[in-house]
């Protein structure tokens, strides 16, 4: 049953990557660069010759230095066709060695540098803004060690989420994060941006799992924190560091994760209701009686839900509602999990709660209902221009902002929507236009992020802040809060080399 889970999921996950990959030359038109649309002045960093080029090609062969500007263009945009940048150089090391040697190079000569991981990024912190070097760590894929009884695994930054867990499957063990982006996103993308996901409501937040890592700061040190202890109370915790730093600090290079046994029972429901406080009645009710198999609690609005059946032809398994919510449960008895979840199903119907909904234990309908929800950012490509924001916001007034934002743009906007992770308060806000428009940009931003911090919430749960956030932080963080950042910034990277114009205002 679990082999047959796995291909579905891969199925499932393949026919996603196959989307997006479609929307992406569906977006023909030319993209600004960054440095035009924002009106960004470049760093005082040096600039590339051959020199520099010849340096790099010694170290790491010429067939991992490249140069050719078709080939450059994939590493100078990210896939939700936001942001873009003018780097007519991307190195592919494939060791730490080969890194911490780029690193000291690049510090020596003033040369400013991108890290990339798969560049699944949505906040425009994965490539450069100007001609930063990328510095890809997707050749530094290597599965190091997996220990079984501890459930410790150790690699390489550039491991796919996707083929980690696949790895991990043979151990009956699994990634404690999923993503949509899982097929291509890379473990040290993840751990820097301190990714979040879907199940973060049954495993917490990647940071929690990361046992110990190695990175490499700007002036080439290495510094091993490589740990696969679960109990490591020896001084600072410096992993921390470069947990959600983005590649500010320093490059992640090898990742020590906690991973859990794997399930041998899921089970998944996809249910519709009438308003969003029976979304919050029916999350109460899930967490009393579904507490210990529970993974997954995630919200769709109708909106969000119409994308993705309208472009990509999905078919929604329940009648229409204005809201619906999709969940999970991982469990080691199957008998035992759907029959809590069938309970807890007739009992919020029969309450009026959940107006309608569907239960499934089979691996092919579990993955055609998850890609209603995991489609939604690529189905959103179809509007037109996406403005995307990821808000972490007290439950109760979880939804507002989307409402406020439909009567603020009105018919201005293609598409207003909202979905995401009710089990952690993570809200994904998505606004669609027909092109980018610089007026209705001035409508949504500040505004979002100041309702949000009236709120008192976050304006970033999950995403980071990248390139598109940085002067929004003040919203979230204290000024003492950013003043430390920045001493820290300056002690680790005083040149400021690493992911320039990133994070920090």
């Amino acid at each position: 049953m679990q082999q047959i889970l796995q291909r579905a999921s891969s199925t499932a996950r393949t026919s996603r990557t196959l989307i997006i990959q479609q929307v992406q030359r569906l977006l023909s038109t030319q993209l600004e660069f960054t440095k035009d649309r924002y009106n960004i002045d470049r760093g005082k960093f040096g600039t590339l010759d051959d020199t520099h080029y010849g340096y790099f090609e010694d170290l790491l062969g010429k067939d991992r230095v490249i140069r050719d500007p078709e080939e450059c263009e994939a590493y100078n945009v990210d896939w939700v066709k936001n942001v873009k940048g003018m780097s007519k150089c991307i190195l592919k090391p494939k060791t730490t060695h080969e890194v911490s040697a780029i690193l000291k190079f690049c510090n020596t000569h003033n040369l400013a540098v991108c890290p990339q991981g798969g560049n699944t990024g949505l906040v425009g912190g994965s490539v450069p803004v100007f001609d930063e070097i990328v510095l890809s760590t997707t050749l530094m894929n290597q599965i190091i060690s997996v220990d079984d009884i501890s459930g410790a695994v150790v690699c390489q930054s550039g491991c796919i989420l996707e083929t980690l867990d696949s790895h991990l499957a043979k151990y009956d063990l699994m990634v404690p994060l999923d993503l949509g982006a899982k097929a291509s996103c890379n473990i040290g993308g993840n751990v820097s941006t301190n990714a979040g996901g879907l199940r973060l409501l049954r495993y917490g937040n990647l940071h929690g799992s990361v046992l110990g890592l190695e990175a490499v700061k700007a002036d080439g040190d290495v510094v091993d924190c490589l740990s696969t202890l679960r109990k490591d109370n020896t001084g600072y915790h410096l992993k921390h560091m470069f947990i959600g730093s983005e590649g500010t600090l320093g490059v992640v290079t090898k990742v020590a994760l906690q991973c859990p046994t794997r399930p041998k029972a899921t089970n998944v429901a996809f249910l519709g209701t009438n308003s969003f406080q029976n979304v919050l009645k029916t999350f109460r009710k899930s967490k009393h009686s579904l507490s210990e198999v529970l993974s997954s609690f995630e919200l769709i609005d109708a909106q969000s839900l119409n994308v993705v059946t309208k472009h990509f032809g999905k078919q929604c398994p329940i009648s229409q509602h204005p809201f619906y919510i999709l969940i999970e449960t991982h469990g080691s008895n199957a008998t035992h999990d759907e029959e809590k979840l069938h309970s807890f199903l007739a009992e919020t119907m029969s309450d009026g709660v959940v107006l309608d909904g569907t239960v499934s234990s089979d691996p092919s309908k579990i993955a055609d209902i998850w890609q209603l929800r995991e489609t939604i950012t690529a189905a959103l490509q179809h509007d037109g221009y996406v403005f995307k924001y990821d808000f972490s916001i007290p439950i109760k007034t979880f939804y507002s902002i989307v409402e406020i934002m439909r009567e603020r743009l009105g018919e201005s906007a293609v598409t207003v929507c909202g979905y995401g992770h009710i089990g952690d308060s993570n809200l994904h806000l998505n606004i669609t236009l027909k092109e980018y428009s610089e007026e209705v940009h001035g409508k949504i931003e500040p505004f979002v992020y100041q309702y949000t911090s009236q709120m008192r919430g976050s304006v970033s749960a999950e995403h980071g802040i990248g390139f598109r956030k940085s002067k929004y932080l003040q919203y979230s963080k204290s000024a003492s809060a950013i003043g430390l950042m920045k001493s820290l910034k300056q002690m680790m990277d005083p040149k400021g080399i690493l992911n320039p114009y990133k994070v920090l205002p």
